[in-house]
């Protein structure tokens, strides 16, 4: 809920988005969940559990699950797991035979 404890209208979140505001900047200004702002503009949560088709004003295309769970991370590579898996290998090739 929005500051004050008043729920922001369609209204709201689609002018802020006419005005080319993404969701997460319309959900920042609006002091609610990126989420949130989507289901409100669109009436379609953010991780699809109530798909409907295209051309509903607002629906995103695709990747909207990144409103409710934005915690994408491409991990990079770490020389300490890469070391314990060359041994893991190794291990592995001795006790085969090889």
């Amino acid at each position: 809920m929005a500051p004050g404890g008043t729920m922001p209208s369609k209204e709201q979140v689609l002018r802020l988005l006419s005005q080319g505001f993404d969701y997460e900047d319309v959900g920042t200004r609006l002091g609610i969940p990126a989420g949130q702002a989507y289901l409100i503009a669109t009436g379609v949560p953010a991780d699809r559990s109530g798909t409907v088709g295209p051309g509903r004003a607002g629906v995103l295309t695709s990747r909207s699950q990144r409103l409710v769970n934005p915690r994408e991370v491409n991990p990079a590579g770490r020389d300490d797991v890469r070391a314990w898996v060359r041994r893991r290998a190794r291990g592995d090739r001795l006790t085969a035979g090889g």
